[in-house]
């Protein structure tokens, strides 16, 4: 069949499948849902300290993976997806247990021993630990723009490991327990980066949410004491973490992965910290060193020279 002058053309195809690059000025959508992934990523941080004053680290996990299981089920239920299945089920179960569980947890213990800021720095270790190991397993390769923007970045985070965020002191358990984090999330973004490949961002990201959900029912009795005796803001502030860094920041992470290399996806949260640091200033009045502002703006320069390659 020939074609005629009514049909489509190929110049609408990527404005017809959201990819807003080719108009000037508009960012694409995969980046628009980077930049919600890193600021909510990052407002976690802040409000996971201020819970901490009422939550301990297990029942603060099972009440804000509550509330993102509620929001992404019924999201998972209006656009209905079939579930994965074999390996694919096995992976984003795996991935819900050591990211959405175990690094959840662990972050909330470290953060009763870490500052906002600090915490933040050692969680981003994890971005260079994905970059490096897809590039060895998963073919991405090390490219030149990939390798200069982590470089830079990577200089602003020891910067900020150096002369210290300015949140106080920190102690060598949260230290321990930070860098666990960071192993737990590099872990938790290569399997779903594997994953992906056959299951939907809304499907992978509510699964492996549920899952983290059931791993930590055991904290059922003592978060359903400490809800009795917390205020409604620290309540209402652990429900956000569900909703917002959870529920919403996993799914547009999820949809951006998708769409890119798991190593220049990870590298662009190495701005999370620079974004928590001055978060907790203005929200908790941790003030940041010279060091903190400096290791910031290297930071913020790393994923700006990675993100415009």
């Amino acid at each position: 069949m020939t074609t005629t002058a009514s049909e489509p053309t190929t110049t609408d195809e990527p404005i017809s499948r959201g990819r807003l690059l080719d108009l000037p000025g508009v960012p694409s959508l995969p980046v628009l849902a980077v930049v919600v992934t890193v600021l909510l990523w990052a407002s976690s941080f802040v409000v996971i300290r201020s819970a901490g004053e009422q939550f301990s680290p297990g029942p603060m996990a099972l009440l804000r993976l509550t509330a993102g299981t509620v929001v992404l089920v019924g999201i998972a239920l209006r656009y209905r997806r079939p579930l994965p299945r074999g390996r694919a089920l096995g992976l984003v179960v795996g991935y819900g247990l050591a990211w959405f569980a175990g690094y959840t947890v662990l972050l909330n213990w470290a953060e009763q021993h870490l500052d906002a800021g600090t915490a933040a720095l050692l969680v981003n270790f994890a971005p260079i630990l994905v970059a490096v190991f897809a590039g060895l397993f998963m073919s991405e390769g090390f490219r030149r723009p990939l390798v200069v923007g982590i470089a830079i970045a990577f200089v602003g985070v020891v910067t900020i490991a150096v002369g210290g965020s300015g949140g106080g002191a920190n102690d060598s358990l949260g230290i321990i327990l930070g860098l666990i984090t960071a192993v737990l999330y590099a872990a938790g973004v290569l399997m779903q980066k594997v994953a992906l490949r056959t299951v939907d961002a809304v499907t992978a990201t509510w699964v492996g949410c549920f899952a983290g959900f059931l791993a930590l029912l055991p904290f059922s009795g003592a978060a359903i004491s400490e809800v009795s005796q917390a205020p409604v803001s620290s309540i209402l502030a652990v429900v956000y973490l569900g909703v917002g860094p959870t529920a919403i920041a996993f799914t547009t992470w999820a949809y951006a992965l998708t769409r890119s290399d798991a190593g220049k996806m990870a590298a662009t949260t190495l701005v999370v910290p620079a974004i928590a640091i001055l978060m907790s200033w203005v929200f908790l009045g941790e003030v940041p060193t010279i060091f903190g502002f400096v290791g910031g703006a290297l930071c913020l320069g790393g994923v700006w020279r990675l993100r415009r390659s």
